[in-house]
């Protein structure tokens, strides 16, 4: 395998009728393998190219994945037979050979929608390969986005001037989902922080693909993870220390103006019911989320506040209640 102060050395293989087809009935344009190139070229070299097809139905795209050294492997349609298992045997059998004949090749890129190669996706992943899959996101099954180690999709690397389309299909109903909440940054960076102590940038990034493959800051409008870093900075929800790879720490000054706010709710308005306490801190504080605090649910950040005496718990189930913590008497 590369050793760790090597660049990635990284494979293409494209499922390109599943590209194609999911490009054009899903954004209205056809597929482009240039994003995805500069998508890859940031992460690593990449040193092999295969697209597998039938061509004489994607002619017209010959010359565009020719512009980009990508090799044309041609799967041609059988009478009685399926063109598109032999494609997906292919690919699946040529990839597998690279993993054991090349042990450079330390990331696989498997650009298909289709769930039929999650079994690939798991080899390659059992050979210690890094796999990283690529597809346009309504004609992604939800399988296969968490078998990858991260998943791109095409729809967020084409440029905002290259048509596209919105249309309701099967993948809208059990598809992967449209937006990224940012709070999985602010909950990952709780967890990294109580298990590993101190935190890098790079390492929270890793950590957020392995959790959610399909994680990506471009999802909430921003140019790269740096410049997410520096809003949430900003916002006074994080602290940055350093430059390059920063170390990541959650701020104590947005945790203690909440414990602020959560007593002095409780002092005011008495015993408040606990399915109501969200609502009530939420009048005070529109922009009140728990998961920006690094809570995964409003019900950890109960049990923590409780657990620093910010607030006293009573009662059993629907009936508990939320009030200020009993003083000791001396």
């Amino acid at each position: 395998m590369a050793t760790a102060d090597q660049e990635p050395r990284i494979a293409v293989f494209l499922d390109y009728e599943n590209l194609a087809i999911g490009a054009k009935d899903n954004l209205g344009s056809a597929f482009n393998f240039g994003p995805v190139a500069d998508a890859l070229a940031e992460r690593g070299r990449v040193i092999h190219r295969k697209a597998y097809a039938d061509w004489s139905y994607f002619d017209s795209d010959r010359r565009m994945l020719t512009r980009h050294q990508v090799e044309l492997v041609d799967i041609p349609q059988k009478m009685g037979g399926s063109r598109k298992n032999a494609a997906d045997i292919k690919m699946a059998i040529d990839a597998i050979e690279l993993a054991l004949d090349r042990d450079y090749i330390t990331t696989f890129v498997i650009c298909t929608g289709d769930s039929d190669l999650s079994p690939l996706v798991q080899k390659l992943r059992e050979l210690d390969r890094q796999v990283i899959g690529v597809g346009v996101r309504q004609s992604t099954s939800k399988l296969l986005p968490p078998a990858c180690d991260e998943f791109m999709f095409y729809d967020n690397l084409v440029s905002d001037d290259e048509p596209k389309k919105k249309s309701k299909s099967k993948a809208d109903d059990d598809g992967p989902t449209a937006k990224t909440d940012i709070g999985i940054v602010t909950s990952t960076l709780a967890g990294l922080s109580s298990s590993t102590g101190t935190v890098r940038s790079s390492s929270l990034k890793r950590a957020l693909l392995r959790k959610d493959p399909t994680f990506s800051e471009a999802e909430l409008g921003y140019r790269n993870f740096g410049a997410l870093l520096a809003d949430l900075a900003g916002k006074g929800q994080i602290e940055l220390t350093g430059s390059g790879d920063p170390e990541v720490a959650l701020s104590g000054a947005s945790g203690a103006e909440v414990d602020e706010a959560l007593t002095r709710l409780v002092r005011e308005e008495g015993p408040i019911p606990l399915t109501g306490l969200k609502t009530a801190l939420r009048k005070r504080d529109k922009d009140f989320n728990e998961k920006t605090l690094g809570y995964r649910n409003f019900n950890s950040f109960v049990t923590a506040a409780e657990a620093r005496g910010v607030i006293k718990i009573t009662g059993k189930s629907d009936g508990r209640m939320v009030a200020s913590p009993t003083k000791r008497r001396r």
